[in-house]
């Protein structure tokens, strides 16, 4: 994919979200994903991300973690480009959440929909990969 056409899904995602952030305020529905990853402070926010959205990617990382650093940009790119919302957990200030999960190793991605953890994937994944599977679930989740 070119460089404009990236530009182009950008921009549409970005008019998507300022329009709808102003008409569907309480209608029910599962809330708009952000288009920037939500950094997780707290047990009670993780749940609410995971259940607040239809489709959500987690990705379990540490600072320390090069391949973490990697992923980083992928996983911004993912947030911005898709209708699922993504989240970041750090696992050395969760390391409860990621016990959890079963995270051994970092990066470690979970895709949760309608609130169910529905796939894990370890190690580094290229944007094709995230965003395939974000898709795919994001049509079961309609």
């Amino acid at each position: 994919m070119s460089e404009d056409e990236l530009e182009s899904i950008r921009e549409r995602k970005r008019e998507q979200m300022l329009g709808d952030d102003e008409t569907d305020a309480g209608d029910g529905e599962s809330a708009d994903a952000p288009d920037e990853p939500i950094h997780v402070e707290s047990v009670e926010q993780f749940s609410d991300v995971t259940t607040d959205y239809g489709v959500v990617l987690v990705d379990f990382y540490a600072d320390w973690c090069g391949p973490c650093n990697m992923l980083e940009p992928i996983v911004a790119s993912v947030a911005a480009e898709t209708d699922a919302a993504v989240a970041k957990v750090d696992v050395d200030q969760h390391q409860g959440l990621a016990s959890q999960y079963g995270v051994r190793g970092v990066p470690t991605m979970v895709l949760f929909a309608d609130g169910e953890q529905v796939e894990q994937l370890v190690g580094v994944q290229d944007e094709g990969t995230l965003t395939n599977l974000v898709e795919r679930y994001g049509e079961d989740a309609q």
